[in-house]
């Protein structure tokens, strides 16, 4: 699931272990809500929500970007699981870069990535009629 290769020798071992557990990584066929964003940096990312009761009771990320892409997205879902939808758009960049605590200031971009591309997906499901 890592996307591009990088030395992970020299990525900590917490973003690491975040990205392999892959509880989050995926796709949804029939999904509530769907969004997907290329970032500025060129990582392109997918979130994938099912929301009941207006709460997200699952919630999926793909994405083809680096280690840090994909842990602040699986992140992002950690954050967004189980909330309604009002509390699911207070997630944040920050609280993302919070909870990692060792997302370098030059991946700072992979937390705004996650957070906008979910922020879409809960949109997409907002304006469903």
């Amino acid at each position: 699931m890592i996307g591009n290769p990088e030395d992970v020798s020299v990525i900590p071992g917490s973003i690491v272990d975040l990205v392999k557990d892959n509880k989050y990584f995926g796709q949804m066929n029939d999904p509530s809500g769907s969004a997907y964003i290329k970032g500025i940096c060129g990582d392109q990312m997918e979130f994938y929500i099912v929301v009941e009761n207006n709460k997200i009771i699952d919630v999926k990320f793909h994405t083809d970007g680096c280690v840090y892409t994909s842990a602040c997205g699986a992140m992002a879902c950690k954050l967004a699981i189980g909330k309604t939808i009002q509390d699911a758009l207070g997630v944040s960049a920050g609280q993302i870069i919070t909870e990692l605590k060792v997302l370098p200031k030059s991946h700072v971009h992979c937390a705004i990535l996650a957070v906008s591309t979910l922020y879409k997906a809960i949109a997409d499901y907002l304006l469903k009629p």
